[in-house]
């Protein structure tokens, strides 16, 4: 794995910071790669609740285009990256088991943009902006940002930014329903440890099966997610925090769950 990727641990929090300050955390396919990597071996070493950063001046400033683009593009095929390289970690991102918080200060912009809004629970600087800036280049959006926006703001909201390509400041796209949590730029990081540390200690196996209730019942019919949820609860039901959870109702005292 390369450095553009930093690896923090603290208790059952992990961190994964995009690190390349040339370019302002510009992705690349090798990076792609390597955050697929670090979130399954996150999860793997114990990782309860996990942060997807940035720096202090962007998040992420989308594809690096540089390192992707050959000179002559006669022939080449632009959207073969997302299949190879994108795609697979957009996938992995969503079949997580366990809460994935993104802290954003700065530029979110492109599949940057996408990383950042895929998360459980956004947390944004007051200074941090997000841009759609694919029309800019002649482009269509990527990174699941046409699935993302329009159920997250709408169709009308989402066509706005993917069309207008304007940077939509933190404050709006709180406004907009677009991020979770609005901090100071100086304590994004904070609340986002804040909420990743309340996470982790929360029941690990209900946060696995709300992410994949939720994500399945976006696209599903409401008896389909009736069923859903009937199925999973189930699963809930037979696990350690939730007998935890009940003993602790009964005896008025707060959980300790362990997983």
């Amino acid at each position: 794995m390369s450095d553009t990727i930093l690896i923090e641990r603290a208790g059952a929090v992990t961190t994964l910071r995009l690190n390349d300050p040339a370019t302002m955390n510009a992705m690349t396919p090798q990076m792609a790669h390597d955050l697929h990597d670090a979130l399954k071996d996150a999860v793997a070493a114990g990782a309860r609740a996990i942060i997807l950063a940035g720096s202090e001046r962007a998040f992420s400033t989308g594809a690096n285009l540089k390192a992707a683009m050959p000179k002559d593009i006669t022939g080449f095929d632009v959207g073969e990256t997302l299949e190879n390289d994108y795609n697979p970690l957009m996938r992995t991102i969503r079949d997580l088991p366990v809460p994935l918080i993104s802290a954003v200060r700065g530029a979110a912009a492109g599949v940057g943009a996408s990383l950042a809004l895929v998360c459980d629970v956004i947390v944004a600087g007051k200074s941090a902006y997000f841009l759609e800036a694919f029309a800019r280049i002649g482009l269509v959006p990527d990174g699941g940002a046409t699935w993302l926006l329009t159920r997250a703001v709408g169709r009308v909201r989402a066509m706005e930014m993917m069309l207008l390509a304007e940077k939509i400041p933190a404050p709006q796209a709180h406004d907009w329903g677009l991020i979770t949590r609005l901090a100071e730029d100086d304590a994004v990081e904070d609340t986002a440890q804040a909420l990743a540390e309340k996470l982790a200690d929360g029941p690990a196996r209900a946060h696995a099966l709300i992410r994949q209730a939720a994500w399945a019942a976006v696209d599903a019919d409401f008896d389909t997610a009736l069923q859903t949820e009937r199925h999973l609860q189930k699963q809930a039901g037979e696990t350690l925090d939730f007998a935890e959870g009940l003993a602790a109702f009964h005896e008025k005292r707060a959980p300790r769950f362990n997983g």
